[in-house]
């Protein structure tokens, strides 16, 4: 006869429980398994150990055929015996039964099996408990934590696994010292807090928490005062502490109670609605100069690229494949001009204004209203382009040639910059003055004469005149507008050239000149 250790197994619905019946005495011949009941079975540890290839495919089947989750092992000695049969079943929580400390050894087989999720267990090091953490084991200690302090007590904080695990505490008074003394206990072992919810509002208190939760290196911590705060400086120095300690990822949020809200209700709304009003006209305001913005880069970006494309094909245009005269047997004094019809057959002249961003291929229509919202290519844009009078011609010139364009402030481009023509730095610099319009049948150079803003009218868009002195009462009244005394003498004799924009919805920006070359 032998004296073993027999092992008693227990089925509870998914639990299997482990336990030792010692001092049992076993005949040679009952070394195998013995079957008690239905929900009891009896294992010697030697047959066990030298069985092991049968016994852990039992155990497997066993455990597969109740769909046991949970083991129960009597004390760490047994469960460190069986713990490696279970490694390839379904279970994933252990508990250990025995009032013992959970031991490193027992740490290092449990992580060693697959599916383990929970352990519960008396008592386990700090360390161990870190350490199956990070396996992403949970545990339950049943070790009770004893305290005095009101702060464990309200938190419910008993024992070392609850104290581990917690998200959330709460704080109803000012911090006693032995609040603090355990409140510096729990940040030591605590590393899941998540919201400390406050239920007054103290200074000292409250730096003394944010100053602690940096020390333990706490982040993400939400700190929710619930005080129906009054004064401004109260609230002045929440804000500023809110600022201080985002470096810190610590957020402290004002909750007011229900009473507070209601008796204070139109004065939040109030507030409210002028912060809503406030931000949506910023917004609005934001969202108007993005869009001008962008635009206008845009217009900027897409204008460049026509004068990019307008450079090229007048560098590429080979001149000598350009006729010396046109169908009608006028001579073609400027080919480069000629080379841009194969771009748009309406360009009639090429003008450019010194100093400003004016330096266009110029183009006519049957009408004054094509080209307001066309460019060169003939293509939809808000931009337009720089036009002709239709009643003008560039084969003969009429008294007075005008040339109109959009004055497209903010980006610049078409008359854009006409403006800066009413700068006295600008007029007064000799070289400004000088206007370059050239057409295909003639190379010309415009003395400026008069400059002026004008509310919107028609008396100065003249293309000819009866006589020479409805003529020389044209330059008269053109003159007599001016910003400037230009002191140059015009005479009926003279071609006028005339730049036309608008500065506002009723008011137009004009440019006179006459032709000395």
């Amino acid at each position: 006869m032998n004296c073993l250790k027999k092992i008693i197994i227990n089925i509870q619905n998914d639990t299997l429980l482990f336990s030792y019946k010692r001092n049992h005495t076993i005949r040679e011949d009952l070394m195998n398994t013995n079957i008690i009941s239905d929900s009891e079975l009896v294992f010697s540890d030697d047959y066990i150990v030298e069985n092991k290839k049968i016994v852990m495919p039992f155990f497997q089947e066993l455990c597969e055929m109740y769909q046991i989750k949970t083991i129960v092992f009597q004390n760490c000695e047994l469960a460190s015996f069986l713990l490696e049969f279970f490694n390839h079943t379904s279970v994933n929580k252990v508990s250990i039964k025995k009032q013992e400390t959970i031991p490193y050894s027992f740490y290092e087989q449990l992580i060693q099996i697959k599916n383990i999720q929970f352990l519960d267990c008396y008592a386990i090091a700090n360390f161990i408990l870190e350490l199956l953490d990070n396996h992403h084991i949970k545990v339950t200690t049943h070790s009770e934590v004893f305290y005095i302090s009101q702060f464990m007590r309200q938190n419910n904080l008993q024992d070392f696994s609850t104290i581990y695990y917690q998200k959330k505490i709460q704080l109803y008074q000012k911090l006693s010292e032995e609040d603090k003394e355990d409140l510096l206990s729990f940040f030591k072992v605590n590393r899941y807090l998540k919201i400390i919810e406050m239920y007054y509002f103290d200074k000292e208190d409250l730096e003394f928490l944010l100053l602690n939760l940096k020390n333990y290196h706490f982040k993400n911590i939400l700190v929710n005062i619930h005080a129906n705060i009054h004064a401004e400086d109260d609230i002045q120095y929440l804000k500023n502490l809110n600022k201080k300690q985002k470096k810190n990822k610590l957020v402290i949020d004002l909750v007011y109670s229900k009473e507070y809200l209601e008796s204070n209700i139109m004065k939040q709304v109030c507030l409210n609605t002028l912060k809503l009003c406030s931000f949506l006209i910023i917004f609005f305001v934001v969202g108007i100069f993005s869009y001008i913005f962008v635009r206008n880069y845009q217009s900027m970006q897409e204008v460049s690229s026509i004068q990019e494309q307008i450079a090229t094909v007048i560098e590429e245009t080979d001149e000598e494949e350009i006729p010396d005269e046109d169908d009608e047997g006028l001579v073609i004094q400027n080919k480069y001009i000629a080379s841009l019809l194969a771009i748009n057959p309406d360009v009639v002249g090429y003008l450019k204004v010194n100093n400003t961003n004016i330096d266009y291929p110029v183009v006519t229509a049957e009408d004054n209203v094509y080209y307001l919202k066309k460019n060169l290519y003939q293509e939809d844009d808000q931009n337009g382009w720089i036009y002709m009078d239709f009643r003008n011609s560039d084969k003969v010139l009429n008294d007075n040639t005008i040339i109109y364009g959009h004055n497209m402030y903010y980006s610049g481009v078409m008359f854009g910059t006409l403006h800066r023509a009413l700068n006295a730095s600008w007029y007064n610099n000799p070289d400004n003055q000088i206007i370059s319009f050239d057409t295909m049948y003639a190379t010309m150079k415009w003395q400026i004469y008069s400059i002026y803003t004008i509310p919107k009218t028609s008396d100065y868009l003249k293309v000819s005149f009866a006589t020479d002195a409805e003529k020389e009462e044209y330059i008269t009244m053109t003159k007599n507008r001016s910003i400037h005394d230009f002191g140059i003498t015009v005479t009926a004799s003279d071609y006028l050239l005339t730049l036309s924009t608008c500065t506002g919805d009723n008011e137009r920006l004009v440019v006179h000149a006459k032709r000395i070359s």
